[in-house]
């Protein structure tokens, strides 16, 4: 990796300290000198005429040191000062001939309200977590935070954040999260979840952003995390940790979801010096192991057994040649292998296994220079994310007709999971910015910041099906052999199904361009006129078994006709520039962001480019007493989406596999659509996806422990994009009287000319990917926190969040079925409405005791109202709105519309949960101690239900609105660590 020179400054914070006399005049000249023994330099500067002094280039820690000589005044000590990535709160102190005393201390431990930021979020240090029952992640931590919704997989929603995939009907995944470590953006750029796992004990600070966030960060409909590592010090510091779990630390799972397991944490650091004040190391290793044993949900009877291996280690050195110039590299990297699923639901057959993570370099340099702070860094990942089928034989779905018995998963889920595939995300990126102070005599003082960051991510996939046919069957039970395809369109079915109405014209046109045309003519032109019609489609009657790889009835299957790696790229540019100006008592920051992304295919042409888009961001904050304890602000900002690589992945696969789409009539197979090659392309009219927010908040300081503060916040999410199969949207030769069901014509409330993407004429691929037309989120919400400062042997916070999300769409860069189908058009009858995935109400709690004799109690509660869902069928996979049994018109377009009150019209049940840790910690000489964990996970083993059957037809396992999932039981995890 070559060093080129970021877009976010180099992660460290400053001070800005007033001293005063005795008689409250300023004191010019007085030394102030800023340690701690968590950063690797001591900073000394001396107060200007006004008594004030600003120190920039610290490192986040909360054991900072303030120490004040200054000519005729006792000497001065304050500990425990904080300083915090990305902030420079202020600090004024009164010097005295005799006694010192205190007069405000805003930074300090003690209860703080940053006056000049309008930023909502969460302040988090390795002291706070290590004292609290959490998960040891990063992304566990994220639990903690106001406002975030449970999530098993640690990319929790917060806010507008989407928290509902149609795919899989899942909930508890945002893709619309940001996550940096050390100034980088490593947000997985296929996906949108984090992209890195590391070791929790290398993070020096971690700040997760809610809301008002400045341009210097993308922001979105979700969460800003950022994570500080560590860096050593002049002193050697290490530890060595340990932490197990097994299942007679567990209680009996009422549920069958879960069984016997076993798992081990353990991990070590070190850091120091190389040479001392010059160059430092700090080190980590971390090795993690789970087997989990998964029991039949229905009948608690033996599955498999899951093994899960992480390792993730971690290097940073860095150099300070002079006091104003830092060089640092860093390395880490997370390769975790996963034998299969732990999920009860999944069958073996359906298993997979997983190969995921990789290698992260980074290398950055930083300069101080009087008010002027100049960053520059290079930036290289490379991690993959490959699954391979456990059982290699070809998948075969099964639907069933109006069954008189509900047919089990099994029956309906046969063969193996159909795929396997290699895939690697990459990120080239190097940037450079700049921090400028300016302070004025009579207009206050001015914070400049800018920065500007080049990146290219690199997405390159191997996929291919599994089995000798290199397909996947969906097919009709043998039961239901002779039903039509109008019957197999319709509703009564349980399984999943792929062909819909919208494909009989793509057959039709099929049929005629086959060389087989003669035969499929004498099977379906049952009216002998020389053309197949769409009610003979509909009328054809499914019969043939022939090959079915598990004897049932044929009716569709996608074929794997070409096999090949290939990759896709996207190249980003953002700039941004920004200004705080802070005035009496008044702060005003106002910014811009914009970004310009171009999306290449796998042949290395253009597919796409997003011209450079700009983000306003404003905020005013005014301290309301002008003595840093209480402040109002207001916030509006737009935060853009960019489009991810796996639209550049579906639009830009051109010497890849492909994929034929076939359905079986009579005794051959036609192929009607294919995917891959010139599949899809992206519109020229498609615009950049983005969120507006408006924010209006208060807070408070009460005495000196508590900080209350009120938010309340309102987004508009617009621009959002879907594919379009534009012969069922764009057609002009389509009227009234001509256009097939679920056909938009001309004139039409649905109708698309080619114009609204961009085209004079019809483009030849499959699917369009544009901005989806009128599709809308809709958010407000209200947000209440007290926090308890570290005072009086004890720490904690506590939240309330309500939540009022609606919109007419769940898509997020994604290719789903709303521009495939028109009775889920955004624009289409009871498509608006609580978006499902929302979680109404709220409440968090957390907090730690520290006894004298080493022994600390903390616990954490979380409750909430209930996960909202739709009434849903399965189709392709995906849990779609229950729609009507017959077709009707609206808008003279005839289709099967969505039933009313089918979005987001139930709720799932409220539950909570309880945590505790108890923790004794035994100091030696010097820095060494030792310190022993219990973790008591669900304490009152409350194993309640978290979600409820959102399908109508059930799954063949739970009826629709029964509980499909529950907390897990009450479990103890223990642990013991050496430190020094």
């Amino acid at each position: 990796m070559c060093f080129i020179g970021a877009a976010l400054a180099a992660e460290s914070g400053g001070l800005r300290i007033s001293i005063l006399g005795a008689s409250g005049k300023p004191v010019a000249g007085a030394t102030v000198k800023v340690s701690s023994p968590s950063s690797l330099v001591t900073k000394t500067a001396v107060t200007e005429a006004d008594g004030t002094v600003r120190i920039a280039g610290l490192d986040p820690a909360t054991d900072y040191k303030v120490e004040v000589v200054a000519p005729g005044y006792t000497n001065f000590k304050a500990s425990d000062v904080a300083v915090i990535s990305g902030q420079n709160p202020s600090l004024s102190y009164t010097l005295g001939s005799g006694d010192v005393q205190q007069v405000v201390v805003t930074g300090s431990r003690l209860a703080q309200v940053d006056t000049t930021s309008a930023t909502v979020g969460t302040i988090l240090n390795l002291a706070v977590v290590e004292s609290l029952p959490t998960t040891r992640s990063y992304q566990g931590y994220l639990q903690l935070v106001p406002g975030t919704k449970p999530s098993a997989g640690g990319n929790p929603s917060s806010k507008s954040g989407v928290n509902y995939a149609d795919i899989g009907g899942a909930t508890g995944t945002s893709s619309d999260n940001v996550y940096i470590l050390d100034g980088v953006d490593v947000t997985d750029p296929l996906t949108g979840t984090f992209g890195s796992n590391i070791n929790s004990e290398i993070i020096q600070e971690q700040q997760i952003l809610t809301g008002g966030i400045p341009a210097e960060y993308a922001g979105g409909a979700g969460l800003v995390s950022k994570v500080v590592t560590k860096s050593g010090g002049n002193e050697y510091h290490g530890s060595v940790n340990y932490y197990l779990q097994n299942d007679r630390l567990v209680s009996k799972n009422k549920h069958n979801t879960a069984s016997g397991f076993s798992t081990y944490d353990t991990a070590f650091t070190l850091g120091g010096p190389i040479i001392k004040d010059k160059l430092w190391f700090f080190s980590s290793y971390q090795l993690k192991n789970k087997n989990t044993d998964v029991v039949d949900a229905a009948t608690g009877n033996p599955m498999r057994t899951v093994k899960r291996d992480d390792k993730l280690g971690f290097v940073k050195l860095t150099w300070q040649p002079t006091d104003n110039d830092r060089l640092s590299y860093s390395f880490f990297n997370d390769p975790t292998k996963i034998s299969g699923s732990t999920v009860a639901t999944t069958l073996n057959n359906r298993d997979t296994r997983q190969e995921q993570g990789g290698t992260n370099n980074k290398i950055e340099y930083t300069r101080d220079m009087d008010n002027l702070r100049v960053n520059a860094y290079a930036f290289k990942h490379k991690s993959q994310l490959s699954t391979f089928a456990a059982d290699q034989s070809t998948r075969n779905d099964v639907a069933f007709y109006k069954p008189t018995v509900t047919p089990s998963v099994a029956e309906r889920s046969q063969g193996g999971s159909g795929s396997n595939s290699v895939s690697w995300r990459n990120r080239d990126e190097w940037g450079l910015s700049a921090e400028y102070f300016l302070e004025t005599a009579s207009m206050g003082t001015h914070t400049f910041k800018t920065g500007f960051v080049n990146g290219k991510d690199m997405y390159t996939s191997d996929a291919y099906r599994t089995g000798p046919e290199n397909a996947a069957y969906t097919s009709i039970a043998l039961a239901n052999k002779g039903v039509t395809y109008a019957q197999h369109i319709g509703s009564g079915w349980t399984g999943s199904k792929q062909l819909t109405a919208g494909d009989i014209p793509r057959i039709i046109d099929a049929i005629n361009a086959s060389p087989n045309k003669a035969y499929f003519l004498g099977l379906l032109d049952t009216n002998k006129d020389g053309v197949v019609s769409d009610p003979e489609i509909r009328a054809y009657q499914f019969n043939g078994t022939a090959g079915n790889p598990t004897g049932q009835v044929n009716a569709y299957r996608i074929y794997n006709s070409r096999i090949a790696p290939y990759t896709v790229s996207s190249t980003g540019k953002t700039f941004y520039l920004q200004d705080t100006w802070t005035k009496d008592k008044l702060t005003v920051n106002a910014g811009v962001r914009t970004e310009e992304w171009v999306h290449h295919d796998s042949a290395g042409h253009q597919t796409a480019k997003f011209k450079w888009e700009l983000a306003p961001r404003l905020s005013t904050v005014y301290d309301l007493s002008g003595d840093g304890r209480s402040k109002v602000w207001a916030f509006y900002g737009r935060y853009y989406d960019p489009i991810r690589n796996n639209m550049s992945d579906f639009a830009g696969n051109v010497t890849g596999p492909i994929l034929d789409e076939q359905i079986y009539l009579g005794d051959k197979w036609l192929t009607f659509r294919q995917r891959g090659g010139s599949d899809a392309a992206i519109a020229p009219s498609t615009k950049t996806p983005y969120t507006d927010e408006f924010m209006l908040g208060w807070a408070t300081n009460l005495g000196k422990d508590y900080t209350l503060s009120v938010s309340y916040t309102k987004r508009a999410t617009r621009d959002l994009l879907e594919d379009y199969d534009l012969a069922l949207y764009s057609d002009p030769t389509l009227t009234a009287k001509t256009a097939p069901e679920g056909s938009a014509f001309p004139g039409s409330p649905y109708y698309l000319p080619y114009s609204y993407f961009g085209y004079s004429a019809a483009p030849k691929t499959n699917y369009v990917i544009a901005t989806l037309a009128g599709g809308k989120r809709d958010y407000q919400g209200i947000e209440v926190s007290l926090n308890k400062a570290k005072r009086d042997n004890w720490q904690g916070q506590a939240s309330y969040t309500y939540n009022d999300a609606k919109g007419n769409t769940n898509s997020d860069s994604t290719a789903d079925f709303q521009g495939d189908w028109i009775a889920l058009d955004p624009r289409a009858p009871n498509a608006y409405g609580p978006q499902p995935g929302n979680i109404k109400h709220q409440f968090k709690a957390w907090g730690t005791y520290y006894f004298n004799n080493g022994l600390e109690l903390s616990g954490v509660f979380n409750w909430n109202s209930g996960v909202l869902y739709s009434k849903t069928q399965l189709i392709s996979s995906r849990y779609l709105p229950v729609m009507q049994d017959n077709p009707s018109v609206d808008g003279g377009v005839l289709d099967t519309w969505i039933l009313p009150n089918s979005i987001g019209s139930q709720q799932g049940p409220s539950f909570y949960t309880f945590d505790m840790r108890l923790k004794y910690q035994y100091k030696f000489t010097g820095s060494q101690k030792v310190e022993f964990f219990l973790d008591i996970f669900n304490v009152l083993n409350k194993q309640s239900a978290t979600s409820a059957m959102p399908l109508v037809a059930g799954n063949g396992v739970y009826k629709f609105g029964e509980a499909n999932a529950w907390n897990d039981p009450r479990r103890f995890y223990l642990g013991a660590r050496y430190s020094f």
